[in-house]
């Protein structure tokens, strides 16, 4: 990792100094006159007395408070030229200087430096020096990061990303599928760039816009098309980003933010899930958030409050309208709740084109044929979809992305990863026949779901897969479409049952009871299916954490308790029974079924339909989806 040039300069410097200081402090009260005047050659004091003795000491200067000495003297064993040796001695010797002094050796005695104080005193500044100056150059760089300590006194300032003119790079014919809430929304656009064609007639421009819808639906999508399309300034802020750990910090956020806006108006301000901030107030345990309150409170009285918020529309976007505040929910505030529900046929195949523009698709792919394969998926499921495709087709070196690719890219999506094939035995027979059951039941009943296709092939925890693909996008089911897919879930058990035994029944059936005692039992609490009558019996019962009950008020007596279990057991034992009885009447088909998928290891539906039609007859259903 490459360091920038400042931090390596920040840390590099102190080093020097320090070393600097080191270096000099070690030779304060050494000899002064190092240089020229040093002497390179060492005498030892044994030696010095004896030259003193002969009387060939010329001069004697001391050093380090008369520790040190430079000597003179003359050395005959070099035809009597003088020479500087260098001499320690001993620390107490007072008799040496009255000797010097005796024998007329010319004496100097040089002070020591008093350098050590200097030094001692700027070493001891030296690191207090250091500090400041980091946190100096620190808080500096930390200014122009958001929450940076550079910003400690900001935490009241609104953190919205501003765009005098919002370049999102997404207009309104990037968006698919959703066709309404583009309607909706197209309004507030024009009222934006010809509001006079509005003021006209008397209307007022809205003041919110809510959008609710589940995740992935194009909420956000929405938005910065709208930001695209106004040309007006647009703010943009999520909800979490309002409330801090310290007390006030939301309400002044959301004060700062109106301010921004109302200098900018007509300007757009998106609030992204923001039921962060504006959940019911006074929910939960323990009566709430108060600075999550406080700051809820901040934003109804800026959205709608004394002294108002002309030319600013607010546009929030949610998944969870249900816990939202009543008061910010009320015209004046959000006058308008936008539903962004998923697509319908026709909206997943208008999402699909737009991703499939780069997408280098082989002719033979059907965009159709996948909208009719994908029923509930969301604009980002779609999306998702196409590029696992990609990468897929990557990953196998092809240069077009081919039915195949798609095929399996949807599985790997709704399913999960392929896992790896089961080895023949008794094992992949006993799945086999779990898996044709399933099919056979829902292939016999009119009112099931046409079979997509049947496969051995493990994905995610599932051993083997039967998929079945509404011929249309369902609002209304049926009880009759209930009762087939109870008694088709309950066919893989059925299967087992009927062909291998009771000792033999395996547990590949646990997800499929789950499934079926929760139809059932919303059969007779919910939608009034059963033998008790048009009545619901339940609610949807809100979390503890959204401000409902701790405990769950029972809304029926013991008694009628007991008749809801009675009738779930009986309509689940009356569908048991019939995809037995299917099982039974089809065994032969079954068996040829059941052969193949063990050598083919899938069986798409179209196949699967001819086969059976060759032993039974086939009820037509509404309609058939194309293959992939």
């Amino acid at each position: 990792m490459k360091l920038p040039w400042r931090v390596i300069l920040l840390w590099t410097l102190p080093i020097l100094v320090i070393g600097f200081f080191l270096f000099q402090g070690s030779f304060a009260g050494t000899p002064a006159n190092f240089g020229s005047n040093t002497a390179s050659t060492r005498m030892t004091y044994g030696r010095f007395l004896e030259y003193l003795d002969a009387g060939r000491v010329t001069s004697v200067d001391l050093y380090d408070a008369g520790r040190t000495a430079i000597v003179e003297a003359v050395d005959p064993e070099l035809d009597n030229r003088t020479q500087r040796l260098r001499v320690d001695l001993p620390g107490n010797a007072p008799e040496l200087i009255s000797r010097l002094r005796a024998d007329q050796v010319s004496l100097d005695i040089h002070p020591p430096r008093n350098d050590g104080a200097v030094w001692s005193w700027l070493g001891n500044l030296l690191f207090p020096l250091l500090l400041i100056g980091g946190l100096f150059f620190l808080f500096r760089r930390s200014n122009n990061v958001p929450g940076g300590p550079g910003q400690a006194m900001n935490f009241g300032k609104s953190r919205a990303r501003f765009m005098m003119e919002a370049k999102t790079g997404v207009m309104f014919d990037d968006v698919a599928g959703i066709e309404e809430a583009k309607e909706e929304l197209q309004e507030v656009v024009t009222f934006l760039k010809k509001p006079e064609k509005f003021t006209a007639v008397g209307a007022k421009i809205p003041k919110g816009v809510l959008l609710v819808g589940p995740p992935g639906t194009g909420k956000t999508l929405l938005a910065k098309a709208i930001a695209g399309e106004a040309g007006v300034p647009f703010f943009s802020i999520s909800g979490s980003e309002f409330v801090e750990m310290f007390v006030g910090v939301g309400a002044s956020r959301v004060r700062d933010l109106f301010k921004k806006a109302k200098e900018n108006a007509p300007c757009i301000i998106f609030i992204d899930e923001i039921d962060a901030v504006g959940r019911q107030r006074g929910a939960g345990i323990g009566g709430g958030n108060d600075e999550r309150e406080q700051t809820l409170n901040q934003l109804l009285t800026e959205m709608d409050g004394f002294e108002g918020n002309t030319g600013i529309i607010i546009i929030a976007a949610t998944n969870r309208a249900d816990v939202l505040d009543s008061a910010l929910l009320r015209p004046g505030r959000f006058d308008r709740q936008v539903m962004v529900d998923p697509p319908d046929l026709k909206g997943r195949l208008e999402v699909l084109q737009v991703h499939a523009r780069n997408k280098k698709l082989a002719k033979e792919v059907s965009l159709e044929a996948i909208a009719r394969r994908t029923p509930g998926f969301a604009g980002a499921d779609l999306a998702n979809l196409l590029n696992e495709a990609a990468i897929l087709t990557a990953r196998r070196r092809k240069e077009e992305m081919t039915m195949l690719e798609i095929n399996d890219a949807i599985d790997r999506v709704v399913a999960g990863m392929e896992g790896t094939p089961l080895v023949d035995g008794k094992s992949k027979r006993l799945i086999a026949y779990h898996e044709v059951g399933h099919a056979i039941v829902g292939t016999v009943l009119k009112h099931h779901d046409p079979v997509n296709k049947v496969t051995l092939i493990p994905r995610g925890q599932a051993q083997g897969l039967t998929w079945f693909t509404p011929a249309e996008d369902q609002g209304l089911i049926s009880r009759g479409q209930l009762m087939a897919r109870i008694s088709g879930a309950l066919g893989g058990r059925a299967a087992e049952h009927e062909i291998f035994g009771d000792a033999e029944v395996t547990t590949g059936a646990g997800n499929d009871l789950q499934q079926v005692t929760s139809m059932a039992r919303q059969m007779v609490t919910r939608f009034g299916m059963s033998d008790l009558g048009p009545i619901s019996l339940e609610s949807q019962q809100g979390e503890v954490f959204l401000g409902r009950d701790w405990t769950t008020r029972s809304e029926y007596s013991e008694e009628i308790a007991s008749r809801i279990d009675a009738q779930v057991r009986s309509i689940v034992e009356h569908c048991y029974e019939e995809a037995c009885r299917i099982v039974r009447d089809n065994r032969i088909v079954i068996d040829r079924l059941v052969d193949l998928l063990i050598e083919k290891e899938t069986i798409d539906g179209e196949e699967f339909r001819q086969i059976v039609a060759e032993y039974t007859t086939v009820p037509e259903k509404e309609q058939i989806i194309p293959q992939l």
